[in-house]
């Protein structure tokens, strides 16, 4: 593989390690912010823990406009501005308003990531690595939840502040990203979209050498001349690639992914351990999260995202079945752990490695920021909803976790059927070769 290529597709796939340090570091301050600011369970949910994922439906409802008017670069760029500004902001919060203010504008950056940074590394890849360039997006993701969990683990003995520390952190990373990022070259295709055709030129000389530089660019004309620049995603033609982007990304967040990233402390101390072991349990979640999605990111341009998709489907219904059964019979020790690890493994090599490439290829040229904004917003407004309601579902006497674990349990056998009957494959097709696909079904 062009070595530039690897290094431009690791530097945009950092956004996704401030994406997943982002999201779960507030795992490590749940219980204690609730406890400082004496909070009601609905308003530590919805407020204090939901700022930054309803921040991220905004990101992720908005972000396609400037990653099509300013560019893919320039957009992960304020990406990394967002997520500094809020680790610095959430760690000098004095309340609980200021605090969910400065978690809302790094939820911003985390939506609008999920729409510029696959998008940037989908149209700088070559076909045959597409699926595994794409997919570091989310190995970054899982690489900054591990290292989310660890630094948590590792801050959790400095006294009543901690929580600031393990908040501010995450400064360091996102100014390091900033620096990185702005070595980027900007999208071809993008800048093909522009009628920059020179600049253009000279960056797919760089991505493949040996390749046909102006038959890709004509290629790409002919497909650009075929499409109406003021069409949308939302008018018939589109009706199969947006109900796809729909039923992943729904999919994706019924599993209780996200859910369970938020809480994995509170819900093994639920599950009966200590408050020690659970932050400990939390960050052997993370080590099993890298792992696997190591494996999905090895695997997905060899086996296919379909593939992968049948396997995390089963081990998804396998394992929250399990953890649903834990909790109605009252399983304690490493049960109920053992039974998560399984399920975070089946993610992993899933959804999980498969859904950010998936978005990014289904869509054509001249409307792939909308559908994958659109994709990303469905994401994350369930990513919203389904966390906030957690600490309500647990303590509800009528409800409590294991009916919780038993609903996700059953959305998986509709994701399973979804694969089975609807879900085309995707790997080793350009994105111009997918357009006219997407537009026979």
């Amino acid at each position: 593989m062009n070595k530039k290529i690897l290094l431009w597709s690791i530097t945009a796939a950092l956004a996704g390690f401030l994406f997943g340090f982002d999201v779960v570091v507030i795992s490590g301050a749940d219980k204690k912010l609730q406890l400082l600011w004496e909070s009601s369970d609905s308003f530590h949910g919805w407020v204090v823990m939901g700022a930054a994922l309803w921040g991220t439906v905004i990101g992720a409802i908005f972000g396609g406009i400037p990653t099509n008017k300013y560019g893919r670069k320039n957009t992960l760029i304020v990406i990394g501005v967002l997520f500094a500004i809020s680790a610095i902001g959430s760690a000098f919060s004095n309340d609980p308003y200021v605090f969910a203010f400065a978690r809302f504008i790094g939820g911003i950056g985390v939506g609008a990531s999920t729409i510029a940074a696959p998008a940037y590394i989908s149209e700088i890849a070559p076909a045959k690595d597409r699926g595994r360039l794409v997919a570091m997006y989310q190995f970054n993701i899982v690489f900054g939840i591990m290292m989310a969990y660890l630094s948590n683990f590792l801050l959790s003995d400095l006294g009543e502040n901690a929580w600031r520390w393990m908040l501010g952190v995450e400064a360091i990373p996102a100014v390091l990203y900033i620096l990185f990022a702005l070595k980027l070259p900007k999208s071809p295709r993008w800048l093909l979209s522009q009628s920059r055709e020179e600049e253009a030129r000279e960056v797919l000389k760089i991505i493949e050498p040996e390749a046909d530089v102006e038959a890709q660019i004509i290629e790409f004309k002919a497909h650009s001349e075929k499409s109406d620049k003021s069409e949308n995603i939302f008018i018939k033609k589109y009706r199969f690639p947006l109900m796809l982007a729909f039923l992943i990304a729904f999919f994706n967040q019924l599993s209780g992914i996200n859910a369970f990233l938020y809480y994995a402390p509170r819900i093994f101390e639920e599950a009966g351990l200590g408050e020690s072991t659970a932050l400990l349990s939390s960050i052997g979640i993370g080590v099993t999260n890298l792992v696997f999605t190591l494996l999905g990111v090895f695997l997905i341009d060899k086996l296919g995202r379909k593939t992968l998709m049948y396997i995390g489907s089963i081990g998804y219904i396998i394992s929250l079945s399990l953890v649903s059964a834990a909790f109605f019979l009252g399983w304690t020790g490493m049960a109920v752990p053992i039974f998560l690890f399984l399920f975070i493994a089946a993610h992993a090599v899933g959804q999980g490695a498969v859904i950010w490439v998936f978005i990014s290829e289904i869509f054509p040229n001249h409307l792939r920021a909308s559908g994958q904004a659109f994709g990303s917003s469905t994401h994350w407004v369930l990513a919203a909803i389904i966390p906030s309601l957690i600490p309500f579902l647990f303590s509800h006497p009528m409800i409590g976790p294991g009916v919780v674990f038993l609903v996700f349990a059953l959305m998986m056998v509709l994701q399973l059927l979804f694969v089975a009957f609807m879900m085309p494959e995707t790997k080793g097709k350009t994105l111009e070769e997918l357009e006219d696909v997407m537009l026979k079904k």
